[in-house]
């Protein structure tokens, strides 16, 4: 099962729901025109892609990989470039099918316990890929926390692993989170980074829906329960179209809400040396840049996002 952004993108470029390349764009229906006009559809819920629809809304993968690469770099030096990374949570691959594409050097490992969104809804990634392309990603459907996963090749381990949109919440006691990381850290090659993104501040707790517009619908981001005595949550997405129909909880998720001293405590404790925040800098006028730095302070917004960059 894919995992959301929040309503309040991290990029300002997350909701752009089509994308030029040589295969022309994509929209939520899947349709591509190839720069010939035709009359556009109207998006409704019958017709709707809900994989699609979420992927259009919340999901940009070249911004993700430039980060791990700078954090990369951060560590290992301006040279130093990572090979083989891991996806974990993968959904449909794209993250991995677009690190493949980026270098003949690059290898990926796609990992996710939803055995139809990874083998078949991942199919318009991997198809457009060459065979050389595709013999560089790798497919897995199983539970991150299987220790299947940790190979003792040198060569199959992974350079970092990446658990994004906030799909680690899915873990809801520390027990399987110190073991979910301390199988990530015996996973990666030395000196690998385990790299997270984490959303926090005072409303992640309030019970609320928010809404974002996009190309053909409407995005709703639903924050339905929060119970302060475990920490847990729900949460679900909804998707809503100009002729008045509705995807009502096209996803849902029972989440844990984790902080980042929980989560460093945890890191620590499953043996990684290091775990600094990234946060992303901004301009003059309060704006973001795009560029992301480690810092050690942040003020206490109502909404705040972020990435955690381990090492192991």
């Amino acid at each position: 099962m894919p995992h959301p952004l929040p309503p309040k993108d991290r990029r300002s470029s997350a909701n752009r729901v089509s994308r030029s390349g040589k295969r022309g764009s994509r929209s939520a229906t899947g349709a591509s025109r190839n720069g010939k006009r035709s009359a556009r559809p109207v998006l409704t819920a019958r017709a709707a892609d809900k994989q699609r629809c979420y992927e259009a809304a919340v999901q940009e993968p070249d911004p993700e990989l430039d980060f791990l690469c700078a954090a990369y770099r951060h560590h290992h030096g301006r040279a130093a470039r990572p090979r083989l990374i891991r996806e974990d949570f993968a959904g449909s691959a794209w993250n991995s099918v677009e690190w493949v594409k980026r270098s003949p050097l690059n290898r990926a490992v796609a990992v996710d316990l939803d055995r139809r969104t990874l083998l078949e809804t991942s199919r318009r990634h991997t198809e457009p890929l060459s065979p050389e392309q595709r013999s560089r990603l790798r497919l897995v459907h199983d539970n991150v926390l299987s220790e299947a996963l940790i190979s003792k090749r040198a060569e199959d381990k992974p350079d970092a692993i990446m658990a994004l949109n906030f799909s680690y919440w899915i873990l809801h006691t520390r027990a399987d989170l110190v073991r979910y990381f301390a199988n990530c850290r015996r996973a990666l090659a030395k000196g690998g980074l385990l790299i997270m993104d984490f959303v926090g501040g005072s409303e992640v707790f309030v019970p609320q829906q928010e809404r974002r517009r996009c190309k053909g619908f409407t995005y709703i981001w639903d924050q339905a329960s929060y119970n302060p005595i475990d920490g847990r949550c729900v949460n679900h997405i909804h998707f809503e179209f100009k002729d008045g129909s509705r995807l009502d909880r096209a996803y849902t998720y029972p989440w844990r809400i984790w902080t980042i001293p929980e989560l460093r405590d945890c890191l620590a404790d499953a043996g990684f040396a290091e775990t600094q925040v990234w946060a992303e800098r901004e301009d003059k006028k309060g704006k973001g840049t795009g560029t992301y730095r480690p810092i050690t302070k942040h003020n206490p917004d109502p909404t705040f996002l972020c990435y955690l960059v381990s090492r192991g």
